[in-house]
C-alpha cells in the first residue's frame, strides 16, 4: 500500500453520520411518501422550500458562502438518503450543486456574493448547461457560441436535457468562444434566467425521474464581461472539475436507488408465502439477494473511496468516473432483480419497484455515459 493510501480510506466522523442521519430522517417523512404521486405527474419544485429549510441546498458549499461546509463524506451519505426516497429531488438537487460547484471552482469574488449565499439558501435555484442535441457524451463539438460584442458578449445557441432549467433563476452556461481551438475554446458563463432572449421549452417526457424535469433551453442574449468564469479558454477545464465532483454524487444517487430496492426486495422475499414456505427459503431467491447485497457494497466503497480522495484534496477524476460506472451499472442490475423477485406485483405501479428501475436507467447516461466513465478510466490508467 503506497504511504498516501491511508487517506484514502473512509474516515466518518460523528458530524458525518449525524448530518446523514437527519437527512434520511427528513427525506424519510416529508419526501417518501410523496415519491410515487410526483411521479404521476408532480414536480420536485414542491420540495424546494422545505430542502432549503434545512439547509440541504447548500450542503456542497462552505460556510464562508452560507452553505452547511458538509465533507465529502458527508454529501454522499446524504445524496444516497435523499436517493433512496425520492431519486427525482436527488436528481434536482446534485444538478444544483453542479451549478453552484462550478462558481466555486472558476468564479471571481464578486460572482460568488452574487450568487452563492442564495443557492446555498435556496433562494436562487441553479442549472448546469453543458449538453446540446448534437453535442452530449462529446462537449468539445459543441454549436452554441460566445461571441464578443465589443465590451459585451453575444451567447447564442441551444441546449438541452438541462436539469432544473424550467423553475432555475440561473444557469451555468459552457459555450464555444473560439471553434478552432475546440476544447480549449470554450467558455463558461453565468446566465440570469431573466435575461432578454432566453427561451426554455415545456419539460422533456421522459422514462424515468419524472419529477426532476429536464427541459431544452435557446440562448439569444447578451452578456456583460463579469458573467465569465475563469480566465479565457477555461470553460471545459471547470466544467470537467465540477463533473468530478458531480459524478461521486451521481454514485451516491444510485447507491440510494439500489439500496431501497434491495431492501424492498428482501423484506418482499421473506414475507411472500409459496407452497413449501416463502420466497426467501428459495436458494434461487437467497443467491438473487446475495449478488444483489455484495455489489451493492462493493459500489458503496468506490463511492466512499472518491469522496474521502476529494475530501483529502488528492486527485480523484480516475475513482470519481469507477465510482460512477460501477454505482450506475450495478443500481441498473439490483433494480432489474428487485423486480424480477416481486414478480407480477414488481412490474404493477402499484409497489415502488418499477419507478427504481426507471429512475436508475438514467444515471448511467447523465454526466457521463458509462461508456465515457470507462474511455476516462482506461486513458487514466494507462498513463
Amino acid at each position: 500500500m503506497a504511504s498516501e493510501d491511508a487517506q484514502l480510506i473512509p474516515d466518518f466522523t460523528p458530524e458525518d453520520r449525524a448530518l446523514a442521519a437527519a437527512v434520511a430522517k427528513f427525506a424519510q417523512a416529508r419526501l417518501a411518501p410523496r415519491a410515487a404521486a410526483l411521479d404521476d405527474g408532480g414536480s420536485v419544485v414542491e420540495h424546494l422550500p422545505a430542502l432549503a429549510a434545512h439547509g440541504i441546498l447548500g450542503m456542497n458549499l462552505p460556510d464562508s458562502w452560507g452553505g452547511a461546509g458538509a465533507s465529502a463524506l458527508a454529501l454522499a451519505l446524504a445524496v444516497e438518503e435523499i436517493a433512496a426516497a425520492c431519486a427525482a429531488t436527488a436528481s434536482a438537487v446534485t444538478a444544483h450543486f453542479l451549478a453552484s460547484d462550478a462558481i466555486l471552482l472558476a468564479g471571481g469574488d464578486d460572482l460568488k456574493r452574487r450568487y452563492l449565499p442564495g443557492a446555498a439558501s435556496g433562494q436562487r435555484i441553479g442549472a448546469f448547461a453543458l449538453t446540446e442535441p448534437e453535442s452530449g457524451s462529446d462537449p468539445a463539438d459543441m454549436r452554441c457560441r460566445l461571441v464578443r460584442k465589443g465590451d459585451a458578449y453575444r451567447l447564442s445557441g441551444t441546449k438541452h436535457f438541462i436539469s432544473n432549467a424550467g423553475f432555475a433563476d440561473f444557469f451555468v452556461v459552457f459555450a464555444q468562444g473560439d471553434a478552432s481551438a475546440r476544447a480549449r475554446g470554450i467558455e463558461a458563463v453565468v446566465v440570469e434566467r431573466r435575461s432578454p432572449g432566453i427561451t426554455v421549452s415545456a419539460p422533456e417526457p421522459t422514462m424515468g425521474l419524472k419529477a426532476s424535469h429536464i427541459y431544452e433551453i435557446v440562448f439569444d442574449c447578451k452578456l456583460e464581461e463579469q458573467q465569465r468564469l475563469g480566465p479565457a479558454g477555461s470553460g471545459f477545464k471547470t466544467a470537467l472539475r465540477a463533473l468530478d465532483r458531480g459524478r461521486i454524487e451521481v454514485a451516491a444517487e444510485a447507491l440510494g436507488i439500489a439500496r431501497a430496492a434491495f431492501e424492498a426486495a428482501r423484506d418482499w422475499a421473506k414475507q411472500r408465502k409459496t407452497r413449501s414456505g416463502s420466497l426467501a427459503d428459495l436458494q434461487g431467491i437467497q443467491w438473487m439477494l446475495a449478488e444483489m447485497a455484495t455489489s451493492l457494497e462493493a459500489a458503496r466503497l468506490l463511492t466512499y473511496r472518491a469522496a474521502a480522495l476529494r475530501q483529502a484534496g488528492l486527485p480523484f477524476t480516475r475513482e470519481a468516473a469507477m465510482a460512477k460506472l460501477q454505482a450506475t451499472e450495478t443500481a441498473s442490475r439490483i433494480t432489474d432483480l428487485a423486480l424480477q423477485i416481486h414478480g407480477g406485483y414488481g412490474y404493477s405501479r402499484r409497489l415502488p419497484v418499477e419507478r427504481y428501475l426507471r429512475d436508475a436507467r438514467a444515471l448511467r447516461i447523465y454526466e457521463g455515459a458509462s461508456e465515457i466513465q470507462r474511455n476516462i478510466i482506461a486513458r487514466l490508467v494507462l498513463q
